[in-house]
C-alpha cells in the first residue's frame, strides 16, 4: 500500500473522509490552484488589450460585464472566490496538521531539497491575500482609486498605476505571484501523480516558462503606465 493510499485510508479508519487527509486536502490544493493560475493566465492575457488603447480596453471590460447577460462575471466570481476558499482551507489546515505533528522545531534548519519559492510559501501568500483585497477595491469597486470612472475601465488603469505606492505594491505582489505560482505548479504537477523522474525537467521547465510569461508582463503594465507607454 502506497503512502498516499495509507493516509486516505487512516483518515477513513477514523470515521473521516477524503478531505480529512493530507493527500486529499493536497489534492484540494492542486486543483484550486489550478483553476486560480489559469484566472490569473487569461486575466494576464486579457489586459494586454491596455497596450492597445482605451477602445480596445474598454471594449474588453464591456464584454466580460456582460456576458451571458451579465450572469457571467458572477458566475466566474463564484467559482474563483469557492476555489480561493478552498485553497486557503486547504493550506492553513495543513499547516496546522504539520505543527501539531512538530510542535517543537528542529534546533537547526537543515533546507536540505527545499526552494525559497517553498519555504516562503505562506508569506508570498499572505501578501497575495492582501493584494487581491486591495486590487478589488482598487479597480473593481474602486474604494481606494483616485479618481474612479465606472464607465472609464482604461482610465481607472491608468490613473491607478500613476500613483506610484500602488505601482510598487502591485509590482511587489507580482513577485510573491511569482515565487507562489513557480512552486504551486511544481507541488500540484507532484500531488496529482505526474511526478517522475524522467518528467521533472519539463515540469521545471513548465513551471519557469509560465511563471515568467504571467509575472513578466503583468509586471510591464504599471512600468509602462509610469512611462508613459500606456497613456
Amino acid at each position: 500500500m502506497s503512502v498516499a493510499e495509507q493516509s486516505i485510508a487512516g483518515a477513513e479508519a477514523r470515521g473521516h473522509g477524503f478531505l480529512a487527509s493530507s493527500v486529499g486536502r493536497k489534492v484540494v490544493m492542486a486543483v484550486t490552484g489550478i483553476v486560480l493560475f489559469g484566472f490569473v493566465t487569461v486575466h494576464m492575457i486579457g489586459n494586454t488589450q491596455a497596450y492597445m488603447g482605451a477602445e480596445h480596453f474598454n471594449a474588453y471590460a464591456h464584454f466580460l460585464k456582460t456576458m451571458l447577460h451579465g450572469g457571467g462575471i458572477w458566475i466566474f466570481r463564484s467559482i474563483l472566490l469557492t476555489a480561493a476558499g478552498l485553497h486557503v482551507w486547504a493550506a492553513v489546515t495543513l499547516t496546522l496538521d504539520n505543527r501539531a505533528a512538530r510542535p517543537v522545531g528542529y534546533r537547526a534548519q537543515q533546507n536540505v531539497g527545499s526552494t525559497f519559492a517553498s519555504r516562503t510559501m505562506r508569506w508570498s501568500g499572505t501578501i497575495l491575500a492582501v493584494f487581491i483585497v486591495y486590487h478589488l477595491l482598487h479597480f473593481t469597486t474602486g474604494t481606494v482609486h483616485p479618481n474612479f470612472d465606472p464607465a472609464n475601465p482604461y482610465a481607472n488603469f491608468v490613473n491607478g498605476f500613476k500613483v506610484p505606492a500602488a505601482a510598487g505594491f502591485y509590482i511587489v505582489a507580482q513577485l510573491c505571484l511569482g515565487l507562489h505560482m513557480w512552486h504551486g505548479v511544481w507541488s500540484c504537477t507532484q500531488s496529482l501523480g505526474l511526478s517522475h523522474p524522467r518528467y521533472d525537467s519539463l515540469r521545471r521547465g513548465f513551471a519557469t516558462g509560465l511563471t515568467l510569461l504571467v509575472v513578466g508582463v503583468n509586471i510591464t503594465y504599471p512600468i509602462a503606465v509610469l512611462a508613459g507607454i500606456i497613456h
